[in-house]
Order: C-alpha cells, then structure tokens, then sequence
C-alpha cells in the first residue's frame, strides 16, 4: 500500500494511492495515518478495496504522510562515498542524531531557510517508520517493526551543524528541514529494500545518485542497533543517510539560494519537489 495524508495543514485528511495512481479517501474508515493506526498493524486498511473508498478531486495538497511523529531519528555518514567527501572518517558504528518534529513539512511545501543561514544544504535519505514499538529488537526481526518507507529530505545547514559548537542538531533541526513523504509505502511494496535508487536536482541539476547497495548499516541493521538505546514506537522515523553529492561537498562549496527548486526521490517510493525561500527575521 501507499498511504498518503493530503489537505491544508492542521486539517489533513488520510487516503491511499490506488492502482492507478489516483488518491482514494480513508476518512471513513481511519481518523488519520498516525501512530494508532500503524500500531494496529494496518489491518483495518488492508481488509478494504481500494475500489470502493471515494476518489479525491482536484489539486489536492499532499501532506507528510504519517501524522503525530513522535522521533525524528538520523543517521550520518551512512555512505562510504558521503563520509568521503565530507573529509570524515567511516563511522565504526551509526551516528545517531535528532531532528526536531517542527521540521516536519509536506513533500511539496516551501522550504524556508533561516534569515542568517549561509550554508543551508540538501540531503536525499531513505525514511523508516517504526510501526510496532521496539526495544532491544534482534536484527533479524527488525523489519518486523516497520511499517513502511518513504522519501525523506535530511536538510542541514552546515554552519549551524558544525561550526557552531555542540551537537549537530542545531543545523538538522531548523523550521521546514524535515520534508518527507509523498506516501508511507508498505514493505510488501518493495522489492527490495537493499537496491532502491535514490536521486536529488536542484533546478534540474542533477546532483546525487545513489542506491541502498551502498548503505554502511543496512536497515535491519539500524532498527536493532537504535532499539539498543531507546524504545522505538509506532510513527517513529530513522532517516538512513545520504549518498554522495550534498552542496557541502562540492569544490568550490555550493549552497541554497532563495529561488532554487529541489526535486528528489526514491524508486517505488516516489518524489518530492521544494521551492526554497528565505525566512524574515520575526515572521
């Protein structure tokens, strides 16, 4: 299944992507996609035909996919070629970081970078969402606590995050840096987990190409490997790292401007695409 939230935010209704790519409301049957509804395992939803739920009309606003998130969890340096260009060493083991829930933001909305930014960067990442709640899980049950993936947008600004002192949530957490979504895709969706292409451009441009092949820690992986540390609940999400070819990276660095477009995505798990403006001071 795909599953998707769309509307105007504060006020976003659950629906489902159907065969034919058109979005089928799940009001009727579920409040929201949320993390009650993904504890429950689903099942109230895979027992519907999608057939019969009503379509939704018109240019419709595609919200984040899973409402209520209660974790933003991020690994970093989770591709060899990442760490490489960004003159780090391999990690021995993930790096765990926070992004803060305020981030969060719909596949498509504006992206805001900070009035005093000047380092603001892109990060194209594979999403997990935690679906039954998960402590000290063994890696060859992880995935049995997932509920799905989608397209996460790891945004960062790299002044904030590193040369500001401290932890790097500073750079990872800023309003609007937590895109994710279009939709929730269920694991049975997926062919497999460990070869899904993932790309990003800015104003068509392409700048990172990269394949789960390459991940360091493989999904199972971090799933146990987080759980070791903090429980894992339902609507949780670990965002798994970004290939090669984030602005920080490039000779001469390159950064975000008001006026860009990102446009990312995942094989299977569809796209995002961002206009970027810069916040006011005091707005």
């Amino acid at each position: 299944m795909k599953l998707l939230r769309y509307g105007p935010r504060g006020a976003e209704k659950p629906g489902l992507l159907d065969s034919e790519g058109r979005i089928r409301d799940l009001s009727g049957t579920v409040a929201d996609i949320d993390p009650a509804v993904l504890a429950s395992g689903l099942d109230a939803i895979r027992q519907l035909d999608p057939a019969t739920l009503p379509l939704v009309s018109g240019d419709v606003r595609l919200a984040e996919p899973v409402g209520n998130v209660g974790k933003f969890l991020c690994i970093g340096l989770n591709y060899r070629d990442h760490a490489a260009e960004s003159g780090m060493a391999i990690p021995t083991e993930p790096i765990l970081f926070t992004k803060a829930t305020s981030a969060i933001i719909g596949p498509n909305d504006e992206v805001l970078i900070p009035p005093t930014s000047r380092k603001s960067d892109w990060e194209v990442e594979l999403g997990v969402v935690i679906g039954k709640e998960a402590r000290y899980v063994p890696r060859e049950k992880a995935l049995d606590h997932v509920a799905g993936l989608c397209v996460v947008n790891d945004l960062s600004e790299r002044e904030y995050q590193l040369e500001r002192g401290g932890q790097w949530d500073k750079g990872k957490g800023c309003d609007t840096f937590g895109p994710f979504g279009p939709y929730l895709v269920t694991l049975d969706e997926v062919a497999d987990i460990n070869a899904l292409g993932l790309w990003l451009e800015i104003n068509g441009e392409r700048m990172q190409t990269g394949t789960t092949a390459d991940l360091i820690f493989d999904v199972p992986f971090l799933v146990h490997y987080v759980s070791q540390f903090m429980s894992l609940q339902p609507g949780d999400i670990i965002s798994t790292g970004t290939p090669a070819g984030v602005g920080m990276g490039m000779k001469p660095p390159r950064f975000l401007e008001e006026g860009d477009v990102i446009t990312l995505g995942i094989d299977g798990l569809g796209e995002q695409r961002q206009q970027v403006r810069r916040s006011v001071c005091g707005a």
